[in-house]
């Protein structure tokens, strides 16, 4: 997995990029936790993520947000990461043009970004979310929510209660024509320590499950 240096909209953007072997490859875009309590492209939800859709063929890219790492600039409130992740995805599709699919996966904060970047850029065909912060930030921008996906949470989650993610789902569920997997791994705390390897599972298997459908349409 090479490192990469992106031109972003604050100078330098480092990230970690791993190419497809098979042509027209799907695509993931991988989000960090916050950068202001730590988060960074090697937390290990963001690697657990970024492995799960590299072991199924896509074209994989996670980075540091501004301020983090070797990424310039400083922490922007979100307004200047939802921008550094734009300006990521448009690399990660300009090499891959001809992608078959494109996803976004974001931890946390990183969840609270990607799903601004799915209403924003309408190429992309499913998400992942782990652990979105309902209770801390406005996700009312999800009206209607574009892309159907998956959203995983921990039951023992001391950050982001449990509840405040089931009444986002609710209100996701009330749109038609998208379906939200929502998956609770019991015992999980909002870092999944000593269980990233249930969230492995249940991502990959969402993934596979997608890939297939895909795969029966175009027959």
């Amino acid at each position: 997995m090479p490192e990469i240096i992106i031109n972003g909209p604050e100078g330098r953007i480092e990230g970690r990029y791993l190419h497809a072997k098979q042509p027209n490859a799907p695509i993931a875009l991988i989000l960090h936790p916050h950068p202001q309590h730590g988060g960074t492209m090697n937390n290990k939800v963001v690697y657990t993520l970024y492995h799960a859709f590299a072991q199924r063929g896509f074209s994989c890219l996670r980075f540091n947000f501004r301020g983090v790492g070797r990424s310039q600039g400083v922490f922007s409130r979100g307004e200047g990461e939802l921008s550094d992740a734009a300006t990521a995805l448009d690399w990660l599709q300009s090499y891959n043009e001809n992608s078959s699919q494109c996803w976004v996966a974001g931890f946390s904060f990183g969840a609270w970004i990607g799903m601004q970047l799915l209403m924003r850029r309408p190429e992309i065909n499913s998400f992942v979310s782990v652990a979105p912060p309902a209770n801390m930030f406005d996700f009312s921008f999800l009206a209607p929510c574009p892309s159907s996906g998956l959203v995983l949470h921990g039951d023992k989650d001391e950050v982001v209660p449990p509840n405040s993610v089931d009444k986002l789902i609710d209100k996701l569920r009330q749109q038609k024509g998208i379906t939200i997997d929502l998956k609770t791994i019991s015992g999980a705390n909002h870092f999944f320590h000593g269980l990233t390897d249930k969230l492995d599972q249940h991502v990959g298997s969402y993934v596979d499950r997608a890939l297939s459908d895909e795969n029966a349409e175009a027959k």
